[in-house]
């Protein structure tokens, strides 16, 4: 779910039709799995039938849906990192073109009532779409050349028909169907959950409860990570601009440069003198609000799972958590019309420290176990 921009393809009119091609949803495979997050308003086109479940999960994991028959879903969105990809700062599309934005995690994807960065799609099953349209993604010409090769594929027979009530491929349950799998990809029941919202006093350290003490104060994370009383999603849902992703000038200009894995250079000041920038600036919200306000500003995150879900920010710009704190303790990034609420923080190691334990305290009981019931077993010869 990397799609910058294009690929709208007249989807207005598909959340309401994928509505009527959902039966009501069957459960997680462990409702506890959501403990700690609030009761699910699922939205149009979210919900599946365990064969539409089924039929999305095979979607997901099927390469032969991209137009040159090498890309899925699955490689974006790994279920063994975290639904995201730890391999690039963003996403790989077809034939090895690097995207703008960072692969966002599909784990507790259900809860969220926007998606992509920007906040383009507000419909699980309509985003579906996008990737498989995109020319950077899986670059399909159109709906019908996927659909027709769904068609002609010989293990899809009668799956969609099966899963929709008679009917054959088609665009609303396509969407639906990949909408149906990603909403079973629930990860909650943290140690943090079971410390406040089960009273267990033992299930967090004395670190990781003083993180938190800082994250809701002198950090200021809750202000837009929001934690209620009795769940906590850690987003507002809102947009706001941090500076992340603005590129440093001068001396204190970097380019990190991997050369494999676990082994990269970085390039400084001097060094890129010689090369232009190529790239043109990415103005998130603005492009699809064309609000001024909007400009720079990004989709809160939430922060569940987030151990597991490195790079981090919209261009995957930083990579570690202590690298996240160092960027929020400094104030943020350097752009106009910053979000109020960054500020510099002031906060010393020790308080860095118990911010990132607490922050890794979030992650799900069952994370490895949902990854791996996630493939499917003929995933493994794709």
């Amino acid at each position: 779910m990397t799609l910058r921009r294009g690929a709208r393809c007249g989807l207005a009119a598909v959340a309401a039709a994928a509505l009527q091609a959902c039966t009501p949803a069957s459960e997680p495979a462990d409702a506890g799995d959501a403990f700690g997050l609030p009761p699910l308003v699922r939205p149009a086109g979210s919900a599946g039938n365990a064969a539409q479940i089924e039929l999305g999960r095979k979607l997901f994991f099927d390469r032969r849906l991209a137009f040159n028959g090498v890309m899925s879903c699955a490689m974006c969105h790994v279920p063994e990192e975290g639904f995201t990809s730890h391999a690039s700062k963003t996403a790989v599309g077809i034939e090895g073109k690097s995207l703008q934005r960072n692969a966002p995690t599909l784990l507790n994807v259900a809860w969220q009532t926007t998606f992509f960065h920007d906040g383009r799609e507000t419909s699980l099953a309509t985003q579906a779409w996008m990737p498989l349209l995109h020319p950077d993604e899986m670059a399909n010409p159109s709906i019908g050349f996927v659909l027709q090769r769904i068609r002609a594929l010989p293990d899809y027979d009668g799956l969609f028909e099966r899963a929709f009530g008679g009917a054959g491929p088609g665009m609303e349950s396509l969407g639906a169907a990949l909408a149906a799998f990603e909403t079973t990809l629930v990860a909650a029941d943290s140690r943090f959950d079971r410390w406040r919202y089960r009273g267990e006093a033992a299930a967090l350290n004395a670190q990781e409860q003083q993180g938190f003490a800082i994250f809701t104060g002198k950090g200021r994370c809750a202000a837009c990570h929001e934690v209620g009383a009795t769940s906590a999603l850690f987003t507002d849902g809102g947009f706001h601009v941090t500076g992340a992703g603005q590129a440093a000038s001068g001396e204190d200009a970097a380019i990190i440069v991997p050369l494999a894995p676990g082994v990269q250079t970085v390039l400084r000041g001097a060094h890129l003198a010689g090369f232009p920038e190529t790239a043109a600036p990415d103005l998130g919200r603005f492009e699809i609000t064309l609000d001024p306000a909007d400009r720079f500003a990004f989709k809160t995150p939430g922060l569940r799972n987030v151990a597991r879900t490195a790079p981090y920010m919209h261009d995957g710009s930083l990579a570690t958590l202590e690298a996240v704190v160092d960027f929020y303790d400094r104030g943020g990034g350097d752009v106009g019309d910053k979000d109020a609420r960054i500020v510099p923080l002031g906060l010393s190691a020790h308080e860095k420290q118990a911010l990132v334990a607490f922050l890794r305290s979030l992650d799900g009981a069952r994370v490895d176990a949902l990854a791996a019931r996630s493939r499917p077993q003929e995933s493994a010869a794709r």
